[in-house]
């Protein structure tokens, strides 16, 4: 009579894991046959829950680890990756309070861990308190310095970030750069990021953020240099840094530059494409964009255009008055294409049409979407209440106003465009009225910004 087969050996089922998380499930029940899991030593099963965490399967995870007999640190900081990874920052702080209740005081990897909850849920109290812990635990290093630079970024507290930055003892490595870098530019510290270059070795990361930054600023001269780094260190093959620049030449008026990179690239996405059609109708060159739309349909790779490239076409379109090019790409999208449009697309339909002196139209396909409550958005009510002020259309301006007013009664920028409209048909006291409305109710429009750059 032949024997059953022996399992394969707990070593070699880890190492299976290891590589194909997929089959947790499997081995899991195979753990459980040879009595594995129930080994005080939780090796093992940490193993496993790790797998199911690399598997998104979270709750199989926490499942797991309820059901161990025993539990270490790195088990604990294993269920605390899975949870934050997972963007379960609640759980994942009831975890860490239960770490600490069971007599294990957090290891550096357990405060990296929770500071990247309070990153993505951007809980900068709490996070000061891992702060203070690692100071007092003495876990600093660059892999902490880096995720509380991360901390502070993305809670908006620059001068805290910099500070960790600056009082960092041990060597900067290329990850507290980029978390600088980008940090830098998300909160608009341009002349701050600008700095850094000098600084550091240069990688893709680096260079993409120095990029979004000339372009945030219409730097020019900061971009092309950026440029020349980039074909030095030969990251001018790699796409994301080629649409960066697109992107960049586009902001700073240079569409002759940005044509240039996009036909040297030799691999585009969708992006690229979207981002050359964008930069030709930013600057008024409707039948340019139209035409690159064309060649993106027969390139070969073939290349899909997504909702962003019709949007991009639509509003070149509309920036150059083509008002027929601009119904036929709406159709081609739905039709060919089967991209259900969504309300920015619909908003620059209103707007075109509207600048085309063809309010009835315009206002037809607004009343066809105010009734369809998931088509309907600001977007869609400033579009047509600028078509009502372009055609000096008083009574569909107002029920536009009234329809905006209902929908968003709190956005001060409502009332001004409301009160922009009152004085463009020179109705002086309605204008006033909502400028009053701003001030009584104590509401504050968000500030303008503008960058210049001096060369």
């Amino acid at each position: 009579m032949a024997s059953a087969p022996r399992p394969p050996p707990v070593s070699t089922l880890l190492r299976i894991l290891s590589s194909h998380p997929s089959l947790s499930t499997a081995i899991h029940a195979a753990l459980l046959k040879s009595s594995s899991l129930s080994n005080p030593i939780p090796i093992p099963a940490t193993a496993l829950l790790t797998a199911y965490a690399n598997a998104g399967l979270p709750g199989a995870a926490s499942r797991l680890f309820d059901e161990m007999p025993a539990r270490d640190a790195i088990t604990w900081n294993a269920l605390l990756t899975c949870l934050v990874r997972h963007t379960r920052p609640a759980v994942a702080a009831a975890a860490f309070r239960g770490m600490a209740a069971s007599g294990f005081p957090p290891t550096a990897a357990t405060l990296c861990t929770m500071l990247k909850a309070c990153s993505a849920s951007r809980a900068f109290r709490p996070g000061r308190q891992l702060h203070a812990r690692s100071i007092v635990a003495c876990h600093g290093d660059v892999i902490m310095d880096t995720s509380l630079v991360d901390l502070y970024m993305s809670c908006g507290l620059v001068k805290d970030a910099m500070r960790v930055f600056m009082l960092t003892k041990c060597p900067k490595d290329s990850a507290l750069y980029n978390a600088v870098l980008s940090g830098c530019v998300e909160n608009g510290w341009f002349r701050e990021a600008f700095s850094l270059l000098r600084w550091t070795e240069l990688n893709g990361i680096f260079l993409t953020c120095a990029l979004t930054a000339c372009s945030v600023t219409a730097n020019l001269a900061y971009g092309m240099q950026v440029h020349c780094k980039a074909l030095r260190r030969g990251f001018d093959s790699d796409t994301i840094i080629s649409n960066a620049l697109i992107d960049m030449y586009s902001k700073c008026g240079r569409t002759t530059g940005a044509r240039i990179v996009f036909d040297r690239m030799s691999g585009r996405n969708v992006v690229s494409w979207s981002s050359m059609i964008d930069a030709y109708g930013r600057h008024g060159h409707g039948v340019d964009a139209l035409e690159l739309f064309k060649m993106m349909e027969k390139a070969v790779p073939l290349v899909l255009p997504n909702a962003i490239t019709f949007l991009a076409v639509l509003s070149a379109c509309g920036h150059s008055g083509l008002v027929d090019e601009g119904r036929s790409m709406l159709h081609l999208m739905k039709s060919k294409y089967r991209i259900d449009p969504q309300p920015e697309h619909y908003a620059c339909l209103i707007d075109m049409i509207g600048r085309a002196g063809q309010i009835d139209e315009a206002w037809d396909l607004y009343c066809s979407l105010t009734t369809s409550q998931n088509k309907c958005s600001s977007a869609i009510y400033v579009a047509m209440l600028n078509a009502c002020r372009v055609n000096m259309d008083a009574v569909r301006g107002k029920k536009v106003a009234v329809h905006m007013l209902d929908a968003v009664p709190q956005n001060p920028a409502i009332h001004v465009l409301i009160s922009n409209f009152h004085s463009a048909i020179r109705q002086w006291s309605e204008s006033d009225e909502s400028r009053r409305f701003i001030v009584e109710k104590g509401l504050r429009k968000e500030a303008a910004s503008s960058h210049v750059s001096v060369v």
